[in-house]
Parts: structure tokens; sequence; C-alpha cells
């Protein structure tokens, strides 16, 4: 298939639905810096992923951008806060200064609460779902977002600093903080299209695994991304004094690490046969991302 084609089609649908519901009409100025976070590009991995679970189950994944911009918003609201001084301290994302060096520290907190807020009220706007999906759907994107999934993964990537994990402590930390929204994204897809429990189940499997790999090639980026490419500076785990997957093991042996989890995830999907050639890949280009 044509992977390249597929995510500008979908990531375009998910940018003018963006377009249309954020940062408009409310009474600060607040709305500009939510905009200049979330209108700033972006691969919108976490939406299309939405949509390609939702089709890997038969139903129609471009019905669902309300719930699926929603989660972008999430997403875009943890990059702010993360590049705040008091946590990653960040100058540049998606090639570009970050939110708090334009609007300062204040306002950028602001922007992310705001995004955070509206994007439970995009969600609720979903029609032509059955309430208890779309409110077992919309708990699901709460929790993974929270304490229990990323807000707490963040928590302990704050505390976690400066300190040798274990790899059961990392994978603790990883699967809340990255995976937990790649969870809800897939799993919460799979809810929205229809699956069985079994499907779902499946997909839930992939996701976690999908996750995983995707912290492994962040860690590796890190060491040896091409800052220009990524839009942000790398080494920054290292200046941090962060466990990684590559200071845990080895740059090589993180390579194979994330080579085999992805294996894993596309054997995954083999139930789902040419249903989940999107996903199969997306998770091959993953392999390869070079951001």
């Amino acid at each position: 298939m044509d992977l390249k084609a597929y995510l500008k089609e979908r990531g375009g649908l998910v940018n003018q639905f963006l377009d249309e519901v954020i940062g408009r009409g409310s009474i600060s100025p607040v709305d500009d810096a939510m905009r200049y976070s979330v209108m700033a590009g972006g691969k919108r991995l976490r939406p299309i992923l939405l949509m390609a679970a939702a089709d890997c189950v038969g139903g129609d994944g471009t019905r669902y951008l309300p719930v699926a911009a929603g989660l972008e918003m999430i997403h875009t609201y943890s990059l702010i806060h993360d590049d705040l001084p008091e946590m990653d301290n960040d100058d540049y994302r998606r090639g570009r200064l970050t939110n708090h060096k334009v609007f300062g520290h204040a306002m950028a907190v602001l922007a992310g609460d705001g995004l955070q807020s509206q994007a439970f009220e995009v969600m609720l706007g979903q029609t032509g779902v059955a309430p208890e999906k779309l409110i077992e759907v919309v708990k699901l994107v709460a929790h993974c977002a929270g304490p229990f999934g990323m807000d707490g993964g963040q928590a302990l990537d704050i505390t976690s600093e400066g300190k040798k994990l274990t790899l059961a402590q990392m994978q603790q930390l990883h699967e809340a903080k990255t995976g937990a929204l790649f969870v809800a994204s897939i799993r919460g897809g799979a809810i929205l299209g229809g699956g069985s429990e079994e499907e779902i189940a499946t997909l839930t499997k992939f996701a976690r695994l999908f996750g995983l790999a995707f912290q492994i090639t962040d860690d590796i980026l890190d060491v040896e991304g091409d800052e220009a490419v990524m839009g942000k500076k790398a080494g920054m785990d290292a200046l941090m004094n962060k466990s990684t997957y590559v200071t845990l093991f080895s740059l090589e042996k993180a390579k194979e690490m994330a080579k085999e989890t992805l294996e894993e995830a596309r054997r995954t999907l083999s139930p789902f046969g040419a249903k989940a050639e999107v996903l199969t890949a997306i998770t091959e280009h993953l392999y390869n991302r070079k951001k």
C-alpha cells in the first residue's frame, strides 16, 4: 500500500477538523497559544491509529474524527507541559520554538489545560455512536491520560531522574507515559468500529507492543537522531540523566529489542489478514522512523 499517501490523507482530515474546533472564540488570548502548538504539524499518529483500528474491525474510521481529534489534543497538551523547564526543558518542538518560549510559562500551562479540557468536550460531541459505547471510549481515554497512565508515567519520569532503573521499573514508566495513549487510540478505535471482544483484546495487545517499540525507537533517536529532521534537540535523555533502553542495555541491543518487539506486534495482527494492512504498514514504518 502507499502508506505515505494514506498518512497524508488521514492526517489531512484530522488537521481540517482540528482547525475548525481549536482555539476560536474563547474569552482570552489562550486561544492563540493552543492553536500555536496544535496546528504546528506533527504525525497525527494517535488519531490515525484510532481510525485504522476501527477500519481493521470492519468499521469506518473516518466517522470518528471527534474522538480521534480529542486524542491529538490530549497528546499536544502533554507535549506543551513536557517542554516546560520544570519537566523536560526543551526549547524546540516540531521544528519551532516551544510554547512557553513564545507565550511564557503561565500561558503555556493554561494552553495545555485548555486543550485537555476541550478534548473531552470535542470527544463527547461524537455522533453516530451508541451513548454507552462512546462513554466507554471516553472513560478509557481519561484513564489512559490520567494518573494511571500518561500523567502518572510523567510523574515517574520526573522522580526517576538521576536513578538507575531496573527493566521492570522502566517498563512500568513507559507503559504509562508513552504506551497508555496508544492503547487508548487503538483499543478505542476497535471499540468504536464494532470489534468483537476477541478482536478488541488482540488489538489491545498489539497496542501495548506498538507503544513499547515506539519508546525504544525514541530512546535510539535521542542518541543518533538528526535534530533537523526530528524538529527538537537530541541528547536530552543523557543531559537529564534518564534511564533509557540504550543506557540500560546498549545502542545495538536497543535496536535489536525494537526490531523483535515490532515483529511480535506484526505477528499479533495476523488473525486480521488483509484488514490489518494499514496497521502492519505503520508498524513497519515505525522501525525506520527518523522522528
